[in-house]
C-alpha cells in the first residue's frame, strides 16, 4: 500500500513520461507480435528497414496519441469515452502502418496489419483497464461497505454517485419487488429482506441506505422494523436532484425521519378547507416565529392569502421567518403582501390597533409559553401570557370585527396537573364564553381551539435532545420509564389546524386525531439501534449508549389524554374531531379573571394556585408551587 501511495504522489508530468514509455513498447510488442502470428517466425523481417518502420510507426503514433488527448485521462476514472478515445488511437497507428508500408515499399502481409490493430489496442486498452480495475478493487476495500435498500430509479442513481465518491462502496441490493429478487443491477445482486442478517455479516456492512423515495410511511416503518435489530446504522438518501452534480458523502446522507418510525400515513388536506379562511384575506399569525406559528405561516402562503401579518415577541424569531417566507416568495413569484410586526399578546391597545389598521380577517393564535417547566418555575408570566394574552387577542379581534379566530391549544389541557396546561384550559374557556356572546350577533366573531399533542421537531420536542445525545455518546436522558406521548409532524399538524379553522361555527373544541401514543424509552431505543449503536444495560453492560431515568418533571404526567369526557362527535374530516366541553358564562369568567390579575399582581401564588383550582379546568397539582422567586422568597423568610 505504500508503494502505491508513493506512486499516486508522483507529478502528473512523470507519470505521462511513464505512460509514454509503456505504450512504446507496446507498439513494439504489437509490430513484432503480429509479424510472429502471421509467418511464425522472424527471418522474413531480419531487413533493417523493418527497424526504421516500426522506429517511424512509434514516433507517428506517439505523437498522435498526444493530440487526441491519451495521457490526459485519469487511468482511475477511465470512462467509456476514453475505451473510444483508444480505438482512435490504434486505428489511426495502422493507417500510419499502412501508408509507411506503401511509400516505403516495404513487404507487409495484409493480415500482419489487422493484427497489429488488434494486438495494439487490446494492449494500450487492455492495461488502461486493467489499472482502472487494480484501483477501483482498491478503492472499494478502503470504502466501508453498505447495501442499498431499493432497487429502483433512486437505488441505481445511489450506487452511481456513490462509485463516484470516495466514501461508500456498494455491496448489494435489498428490493421487496420479486421481480428483482436474483438479478444483478450494476454489477450488486438483489436480495430478498430475509437476506440481511447474511449480508451484514458477509461483507462485515456497518450502513444500510434507504433508497425509496416513493414508498408510503407505513411501508418504510415495515422496512425500518426490519433493520431495527441490526447491528447497522440506518440512513436515508438526502434529495438525489440536490446532489446530482456533486458526490455523495456522509454529511448529505440523513438519519432516518423520526415520522418513519412512527409509520404515521398523513392524509391529503381538502384544499376547499384549506383556503376557507385564508385565500385573498387578510391572515394573521401570533407568535409566527415559533415551531407551529412559522408552520402555520408556511401553509398560510401557499394558499395566497392577500396579506399575512407576522405577530412575534421575539425579533430575532420574526426576523428570521420574515426572511425565510420572503426569500420563498420571491422564488414562487407569488402576490403576498408580508408584514413582521413586534408586539405582545399582552398589550391589547397594540393588538386592537393591528388588527383594525390592516382589516384583519383570520387569526391563528399560537402564541403561548408552552414548555411545562419553564412555566411552572415562572408561574405569573404563564398565566399572563397564555391566560390573560389569548383573553386580550380575542376581545381585540371582537373589537377590530375579525371573522375567525382559532386558538391553538394542547392536550396538556386536559384534566392537568401543570401550570402550562390549565392555563391553556384557561385560555380555551375564555373563547368558549366570548363565542356564546359572539353567537348572538349577526357577524360575530368566530371562536374555535384546536387541541393536539407534541409534535416532531418542535423546539421542545425530546427527538433533538436525544439525536444530541446519541452523537455525544450518551446518555440519554429520560423522565420515566413508562412515559407515553402522542406524536404527528409540524406541516400535518398545521394543515390540520387551519383545517379545522374552516370548520368552526362558535366555541369549538376540535381535537386531531394523533394516532397510537408512543411509548418513549422505545422510541430511544430505536433511534440507538438505528445509529449502529446499542443501549447499555444491566443485562447488555458492553452496550454503547446508557439511559438514564431523571423523574417526572415538575407538573409531568406519565400519560397525556386529548378528551376531557367521552362526548365525541366526528367532523367532515377523518382526522379531526369535535369535542363537547363544559364552559363558564362571560361575566362568570371574567370574575374569575379579575380575581386572577389582582393575585398575579400581589404575586400571591397560593392563591393564583387556588383560583386555579376552583375554576372548572379539573386542574390537579402533582407537585407544589415551583416558581422559583416565590420559592427562594420562602426560604430568606
Amino acid at each position: 500500500m505504500a508503494i502505491i501511495d508513493t506512486f499516486f504522489s508522483i507529478p502528473r508530468p512523470y507519470k505521462r513520461a511513464i505512460s509514454v514509455f509503456i505504450d512504446l513498447i507496446f507498439i513494439q510488442i504489437a509490430f513484432w507480435g503480429a509479424f510472429w502470428t502471421r509467418l511464425g517466425e522472424f527471418d522474413q523481417t531480419r531487413s533493417i528497414d523493418y527497424w526504421y518502420l516500426v522506429s517511424f510507426i512509434s514516433v507517428l503514433t506517439i505523437t498522435c496519441f498526444i493530440r487526441i488527448g491519451y495521457y490526459r485521462a485519469i487511468l482511475r476514472y477511465l470512462s467509456v469515452h476514453a475505451i473510444f478515445t483508444l480505438g482512435v488511437g490504434s486505428l489511426v497507428s495502422t493507417v500510419i502502418f499502412v501508408l509507411a508500408t506503401y511509400f516505403f515499399g516495404i513487404w507487409v502481409p495484409r493480415t500482419v496489419v489487422v493484427i497489429y490493430l488488434g494486438y495494439l489496442f487490446i494492449l494500450t486498452g487492455g492495461a488502461r483497464l486493467s489499472v482502472r480495475v487494480f484501483f477501483a478493487q482498491l478503492e472499494m476495500k478502503r470504502k466501508p461497505n453498505v447495501i442499498i435498500y431499493g432497487g429502483g430509479v433512486a437505488g441505481r442513481q445511489l450506487v452511481n454517485l456513490l462509485r463516484q465518491g470516495d466514501e461508500l462502496n456498494p455491496v448489494a441490493y435489498i428490493d421487496d419487488n420479486k421481480k428483482l429478487q436474483g438479478n444483478v443491477l450494476q454489477g450488486l445482486t438483489v436480495y430478498k429482506r430475509e437476506k440481511l442478517s447474511c449480508l451484514v455479516s458477509k461483507f462485515d456492512v456497518k450502513q444500510v441506505l434507504l433508497a425509496m423515495p416513493s414508498a408510503t410511511r407505513s411501508q418504510r416503518k415495515t422496512i425500518i422494523s426490519a433493520l431495527v435489530d441490526l447491528p447497522v446504522e440506518v440512513l436515508s438518501i438526502p434529495n438525489l436532484d440536490a446532489i446530482v452534480h456533486d458526490n455523495v458523502s456522509l454529511d448529505q446522507l440523513h438519519d432516518v425521519p423520526i415520522e418513519d418510525l412512527l409509520g404515521r400515513e398523513s392524509v391529503l388536506p381538502n384544499e376547499q378547507l384549506m383556503e376557507a379562511n385564508i385565500k385573498n384575506k387578510v391572515v394573521m399569525v401570533t407568535g409566527a416565529g415559533g415551531s407551529i406559528g412559522s408552520e402555520l405561516c408556511r401553509q398560510i402562503i401557499l394558499h395566497q392569502p392577500q396579506t399575512l401579518l407576522l405577530f412575534e415577541l421575539s425579533e430575532f424569531a420574526l426576523y428570521s421567518i420574515e426572511k425565510e417566507l420572503s426569500e420563498y416568495i420571491d422564488k414562487r413569484g407569488l402576490v403576498v403582501e408580508l408584514i413582521p410586526l413586534l408586539g405582545s399578546v399582552q398589550r391589547i391597545n397594540r393588538l386592537e390597533a393591528i388588527m383594525t389598521t390592516f382589516n384583519v380577517d383570520t387569526i391563528y393564535h399560537a402564541a403561548a409559553y408552552k414548555h411545562v417547566p419553564m412555566v411552572e418555575y415562572n408561574v405569573v408570566e404563564g398565566v399572563r401570557n397564555n391566560v390573560f394574552g389569548t383573553f386580550y387577542t380575542a376581545q381585540a379581534a371582537i373589537n377590530a370585527g375579525v371573522s375567525s379566530f382559532v386558538l391553538i391549544s394542547t392536550d396538556k389541557a386536559v384534566r392537568p396537573t401543570n401550570v402550562m396546561g390549565t392555563t391553556k384550559r384557561m385560555a380555551e374557556l375564555g373563547l368558549q364564553a366570548l363565542a356564546e356572546q359572539e353567537a348572538l350577533k349577526p357577524n360575530g366573531t368566530r371562536f374555535c381551539m384546536v387541541r393536539f399533542g407534541n409534535v416532531l421537531g418542535s423546539s421542545g420536542s425530546v427527538i433533538p435532545l436525544f439525536k444530541r445525545q446519541i452523537k455525544e455518546g450518551g446518555p440519554i436522558t429520560i423522565t420515566h420509564p413508562d412515559i407515553i406521548r402522542y406524536f404527528m409532524t409540524i406541516p400535518e399538524a398545521a394543515q390540520l389546524v387551519i383545517q379545522a379553522g374552516a370548520m368552526g361555527k362558535g366555541g369549538d373544541v376540535f381535537v386531531l386525531d394523533m394516532g397510537k401514543p408512543v411509548k418513549i424509552v422505545s422510541l430511544a431505543e430505536n433511534l440507538v439501534k438505528l445509529s449502529g449503536l446499542e443501549v447499555k444495560s444491566e443485562q447488555n453492560p458492553y452496550g454503547d449508549i446508557e439511559f438514564k431515568y431523571t423523574g417526572l418533571r415538575p407538573g409531568e404526567k406519565l400519560y397525556e389524554e386529548l378528551l376531557i369526557g367521552d362526548n365525541v362527535n366526528e367532523t367532515e374530516h377523518s382526522r379531526i374531531m369535535m369535542a363537547n366541553e363544559r364552559f363558564l358564562p362571560l361575566i362568570e369568567y371574567q370574575q374569575i379573571l379579575e380575581q386572577l390579575d389582582s393575585a398575579c399582581h400581589d404575586f400571591e401564588h397560593e392563591q393564583i394556585r387556588q383560583i386555579l383550582i376552583d375554576a372548572p379546568t379539573d386542574f390537579k397539582p402533582s407537585d407544589g408551587i415551583g416558581d422559583v422567586v416565590w420559592k427562594r422568597k420562602q426560604l430568606n423568610h
